[in-house]
């Protein structure tokens, strides 16, 4: 039976991988900070008692580490630790009352990752079975879109700190994934006001996740096409890519107010 920990587990593609494991018969550490939802979730699943909840703001640090030491004492050790917990909204960088929204989507998308795996990774170490950390990316890393600094900054930002972290990791036999989603159908997209290519249903996202993390790749874009338009885009020359973005809709900033002058 598998010990999955994971973080924005309440709703998205949180909830949709809390449901993938738990159909496969896994023991879960759910971490949110909505708990009546992430109650309401874990209520919901198979097995619900063998799983377990955590009302914890994953800039808390503290508070994340606690629910980690709960979780391996109740769990008994950890398989699977999967820092999905991510915001996203439209930022401007000249505009001063975006720079808190920044700082939040950076605390929240990458300093919290790092604060997520740093509890397991000594567990991970002392145990006989080989543990897996994995970091959600994002396409949207993959070059910087207009309106999305943030976004694309800190995505970009978590899959080169995986990365870092595998190579690391691997004189001690614990596997580092990378998983970068396209767009998926979730609350964080839907007000997206532009084309999702190739959009996916949360569940089939999530059983394609659990199929590359059960295989130990590196790196995996989900859906398959969206890596293809990904390095497509990577290899589209500085001055083309400009031009072809410089008007390309913004994503929605977090809070409306008058447009720079």
């Amino acid at each position: 039976m598998q010990r999955v920990f994971i973080t924005g587990a309440s709703s998205g593609l949180g909830a949709a991988l809390a449901t993938q494991y738990a159909r496969a018969g896994a023991t879960l550490g759910l971490l949110a900070r909505r708990g009546e939802a992430l109650d309401a979730l874990a209520a919901s699943l198979p097995n619900p008692h063998l799983h377990r909840t955590y009302a914890v703001d994953v800039r808390d640090h503290a508070a994340l580490q606690a629910a980690a030491a709960a979780f391996l004492d109740d769990a008994g050790g950890i398989d699977i630790v999967i820092a999905n917990a991510g915001i996203s909204h439209g930022t401007l960088t000249e505009r001063g009352d975006d720079l808190e929204v920044f700082a939040d989507i950076v605390a929240t998308n990458v300093t919290a990752s790092v604060a997520t795996f740093t509890p397991f990774i000594t567990a991970m170490r002392a145990q006989r079975t080989t543990g897996t950390l994995v970091g959600i990316g994002s396409v949207a890393g993959i070059r910087g879109l207009p309106g999305a600094g943030a976004y694309s900054a800190s995505k970009a930002a978590v899959m080169t700190y995986c990365e870092s972290l595998r190579v690391e990791m691997r004189r001690h036999g614990i596997r580092v994934v990378t998983i970068a989603p396209g767009y998926i159908d979730t609350p964080m997209t839907r007000h997206n006001p532009y084309p999702m290519p190739f959009l996916l249903a949360p569940e089939v996202f999530a059983a394609r996740a659990a199929r590359a993390i059960a295989q130990g790749v590196s790196y995996r874009v989900i859906p398959w096409q969206m890596g293809v338009v990904a390095k497509l885009l990577r290899m589209l020359p500085d001055a083309l890519y400009d031009f072809a973005f410089a008007r390309a809709p913004h994503k929605p900033r977090k809070q409306t107010s008058t447009p720079p002058p």
